[in-house]
């Protein structure tokens, strides 16, 4: 029998003294493993089992356990991560096998765990990476209470196809807002020190090119070139390398015909070597596995193979590395030094993690249940998630808007609104809308559930104002969720036009995970409320929106397109052969029966008072390829009441080797302004913000115009014109010499 109560002492196992270097454990803990050890390392199951899985674990055939409910954890709930489960494995692989090497246990944590805050996509409204670091933070530390030290988001996927589901895990279309917010996430998850107690390694999703799958259908194949991977696609995944980002997950669909999975040149040689990551490349799920169904192994033998030589380190629950990798390397078709490579990967992660010193994971009495602080963030985030894109002056509500009629399906469906991928979180947690709203307008506000449209217009005819709660079930969006229409759920735009006919004040409030079609919506209601969905807070947030105790200031991190039929719509659109005149009707774009701006732009947000932008002004109008100059606006707040303004700072290049985005979001800055304040906003536009890869695929800067807009969303903007030159042009001009 295994003795597992007596661990060797750390003379035995060198590597276990925490003084020394990293690598240097690594070094000495390596030195010392056999080959089968070795490939235990590069092999996770899910949902392990201590009393099941005692002998694989002590003889260090299983490196690392995720509990989830199957491959598509976010649609359907577990039981929950036992403690006291991955304890009991975890002694087995401390104290029972020969090594010692602790287990690694990780779990879909995306955007909360009790305390779940808004989606994703919600969270890229704020265009605030503070908040989304501290939505990290508190994910971690609760998760961590539960045994979880490893968390598979932030999803940096760019998309503009809003039939996909999973822009709902997104960050939004561009890459800068979704590189600084999935920095954000980092620094919360893994904080300063990935080895404290309370925080995660994080990982990147998933790369790459996974938000161009075909049609918006997950898991289908992506048609693109390495171009335009780089200037958009990869952007977002370099930041959150340089954000010292612990793992990267490759994605299910191929590229060009070679799956992820198996991509050399991609994994290996661009995100390894040219970047320099050093983490971990895990697969998804039995994503390695599913090379096999791709068409591009034979069986699961030869899928290992290309797996391992593209540099995938660790096997998600396929079993392909534990069941072939030895025998691939024995062979000499498989090079040890790739398998040397990958263990090293993962116990590098693990000693980063602190794991050898604190693998256990029991806290007597800890809890991780939300508490007023991490309800108060999720509170902030939430309201900062609310996009108003429409408002005749109906918000916000007043005394005058008399009798209130809250009607949907989401009045007081707590689950409903905590939107997809939430494994943990409770919806007898939220607040629901009809909780907040009673709580604030007591008799005033009356409530319909929505089963009974006809219950619903007697109630709304007797009413003063209606709040129609509008939009798509938690479970629509995420992961292997995908439609055909992005218009709304059967039934709700056919209650909007009854509604609308009574006359009298009509908000629409919309619960979504991805762009709509709300042309008809907008044309009805006479304010309109984007808020996804938003949390354990949704209704103190909705309440405090619709009342104004708090001022809306989320904007649209994606494109709202006229239609479905309009897809792809969003800031990607680059120039083509034939220009577009706006100021002719019939020649404004490429539909005989149709126009293509879309219905509402990216970055596009109203607040319940006007903000009035100046003309950007530079320091300079020449800057050099490795210098800056300074553009400031002037904003005021026109109105009467506070707001917080995303001032936003686009560029335009309009001569560069290979087609660039006709305009693409480069900064932007929070301004908070009182009633009547005009404030100077200043922008430091470094050269380099322009970079961008060229016909060769490595980075250059131009030299000459760049064309910098701000304003309030990409379709709103004014220019200035900045020339760049030669840094040698620059010296020779002011007489200072070369070098």
């Amino acid at each position: 029998m295994t003795d597992v109560t007596a661990t060797p002492p750390t003379r035995q196992r060198p590597w276990l003294d925490a003084t020394l270097p990293v690598e240097e454990r690594i070094d000495l803990l390596m030195a010392e493993m056999t080959l089968a050890e070795k490939v235990g390392q590069t092999h996770q199951v899910a949902n392990i089992n201590p009393d099941d899985d005692a002998g694989e674990i002590a003889s260090g055939r299983i490196s690392s356990s995720l509990y989830a409910s199957g491959a598509t954890a976010g649609n359907e709930r577990d039981e929950g991560v036992l403690v006291g489960n991955i304890d009991a494995a975890q002694r087995h692989a401390v104290k029972g096998s020969r090594l010692g090497i602790p287990l690694l246990f990780g779990r879909d944590v995306i955007h909360g765990h009790r305390t779940v805050a808004p989606i994703p996509l919600g969270i890229a409204a704020s265009f605030d990476p503070d908040v989304a670091e501290e939505i990290g933070e508190i994910a971690a530390r609760e998760a961590a209470v539960d045994g979880v030290a490893w968390t598979f988001t932030p999803m940096v996927d760019i998309s503009e196809e809003p039939r996909w589901g999973r822009v709902a895990e997104s960050l939004g279309e561009t890459p800068v807002l979704s590189g600084r917010l999935a920095a954000g996430l980092i620094r919360g998850f893994q904080g300063d020190d990935p080895s404290d107690p309370d925080r995660l390694a994080a990982c990147a999703k998933h790369f790459a090119g996974y938000g161009l799958a075909a049609g918006g259908r997950d898991y289908d194949t992506v048609s693109v070139g390495e171009n335009t991977l780089r200037n958009l696609h990869l952007r977002p995944f370099r930041s959150a390398v340089d954000a010292g980002v612990l793992s990267v997950m490759a994605a299910f669909n191929d590229v060009d015909g070679i799956p992820m999975h198996a991509h050399e040149h991609l994994v290996r040689e661009v995100l390894k070597g040219e970047w320099g990551f050093d983490g971990v490349v895990v697969a998804d799920w039995n994503g390695i596995g599913q090379i096999v169904f791709q068409g591009v192994a034979a069986d699961k033998r030869e899928a290992a193979a290309l797996a391992i030589r593209a540099g995938v380190d660790l096997d998600m629950v396929s079993g392909a590395y534990l069941e072939h990798l030895e025998e691939l390397v024995e062979s000499g078709e498989v090079d040890l030094a790739l398998v040397d490579d990958a263990v090293r990967r993962v116990l590098r992660l693990k000693f980063r993690l602190g794991l050898f010193e604190r693998p256990y994971a029991a806290r007597p009495g800890a809890s991780n249940a939300p508490t007023p602080s991490t309800r108060a963030v999720a509170l902030r985030a939430a309201q900062a998630a609310h996009v108003l894109v429409k408002n005749d002056g109906v918000l916000p509500l007043d005394d005058d808007a008399g009798k209130v009629l809250l009607s949907g399906p989401f009045v007081d469906d707590g689950d409903a609104l905590l939107g997809t991928w939430v494994l943990d979180g409770r919806g007898e947690e939220v607040v629901t809308p009809e909780a907040a709203l009673r709580e604030r307008l007591g008799d005033r506000v009356t409530v319909a559930d929505g089963r009974f449209p006809d219950v619903t217009l007697m109630q709304a005819r007797a009413a003063d104002t209606s709040v129609l709660l509008l939009g798509e079930h938690r479970s629509r969006s995420g992961e292997a969720q995908s439609v055909v229409d992005i218009g709304l759920p059967p039934g709700q735009l056919e209650l909007v036009r009854a509604v609308a006919a009574f006359g009298k004040p009509l908000v629409a409030v919309v619960y979504t995970g991805r762009p709509l079609d709300l042309t008809e919506v907008l044309d009805l209601a006479d304010a309109v409320l984007v808020v996804w969905h938003p949390g354990v807070e949704a209704g103190t947030a909705l309440a405090d929106i619709l009342l104004g105790d708090a001022e809306p200031h989320g904007r649209l991190p994606m494109t709202f397109p006229l239609s479905t039929r309009h897809i792809p719509t969003s800031t990607h659109q680059r120039p083509t052969g034939r220009l577009i005149r706006a100021d002719v009707d019939h020649q404004e774009g490429r539909y005989v029966d149709a126009l293509t701006y879309p219905r509402l732009p990216f970055g596009f947000g109203l607040s319940y008072t006007t903000v009035d932008y100046g003309a950007p002004v530079l320091s300079s109008a020449t800057m050099t390829t490795d210098g800056s100059t300074t553009l400031t606006v002037t904003v005021t707040n026109t109105g009467e009441r506070p707001c917080r303004e995303v001032v936003q700072l686009y560029f335009r290049d309009p001569v560069a080797q290979v087609t660039r985005p006709l305009v693409e979001l480069t900064d932007w800055a929070l301004v908070d302004l009182e009633p009547g304040q005009a404030r100077v906003v200043t922008f430091d536009v470094q050269a380099e913000q322009t970079a961008y890869a060229g016909r060769d695929l490595t980075t250059r800067v131009d030299e000459g115009e760049i064309v910098l807009l701000t304003g309030p969303d990409a379709a709103r903007l004014q220019p200035v014109s900045v020339t760049i030159t030669s840094p040698k042009a620059s010296s020779a001009c002011t007489g200072r010499p070369e070098g």
